[in-house]
């Protein structure tokens, strides 16, 4: 398989891509992942991942050929209300009571450019999670296992934080951060085998 550059920092995508096989390195774009003004809420995180394969793309240097890049953002949403990364212990706590019983919508999206083609091409992902009812002990004992640190919502599905989704409708790779159809079906229209074929 060809190497794929990452553009991002999150371990768990580094981790899904491992599984997969696929040998990649990361460059971590520097780009504000703040709300932009004018664009729909379920239209963002396509947004971000697009910036952020075009930010790669542009510090590679001159002449070097521009290989597969794969760019990907996640945001949360529950009443209108954007579910980021907790900027503290506090937010942390404020997310988990807000989706104490509650269902609020995960969407992850992708963009990956063909260096070759010079072809950029995007997916996106929407899961549906339910919280069961959270009393304020199962707060502070999640809270004390460190999962909330550098992840939207505050939250691993993948972790602990499983103990309290009652239901997932949706993809849950999609949660995790790269959703595993949608990354198979981009890569292979792209002419990148997963499976080892030519």
């Amino acid at each position: 398989m060809e190497p794929i550059i990452l553009a991002s920092g999150s371990p768990r995508r580094q981790e899904i891509l491992k599984t997969l096989g696929v040998p990649f390195q990361v460059i971590i774009p520097q780009i504000d992942e703040s709300i932009i003004e004018g664009i729909e809420l379920e239209k963002q995180p396509e947004y971000l991942a697009s910036k952020k394969v075009e930010y790669v793309s542009k510090m590679l240097p001159v002449k070097q050929e521009v290989p597969w890049i794969l760019g990907a953002d996640t945001i949360m949403i529950m009443d209108n209300k954007v579910y980021g990364k907790p900027v503290d212990i506090d937010e942390a706590v404020q997310f988990l009571k807000e989706f104490s019983g509650k269902t609020h919508t995960v969407i992850t999206s992708m963009a990956l450019y063909n260096g070759r083609l010079k072809y950029l091409t995007t997916r996106t992902a929407q899961t549906k999670v339910t919280f069961s009812s959270l009393s304020q002990d199962e707060i502070d004992w999640y809270i004390s296992t460190g999962e909330w640190h550098n992840v939207a919502g505050g939250y691993r599905i993948q972790g602990f934080g499983s103990y309290f989704i009652k239901k997932i409708e949706g993809t849950s790779s999609a949660v995790i951060g790269l959703p595993l159809f949608e990354l198979y079906d981009m890569l292979k229209e792209q002419g990148y085998s997963l499976i080892g074929l030519e």
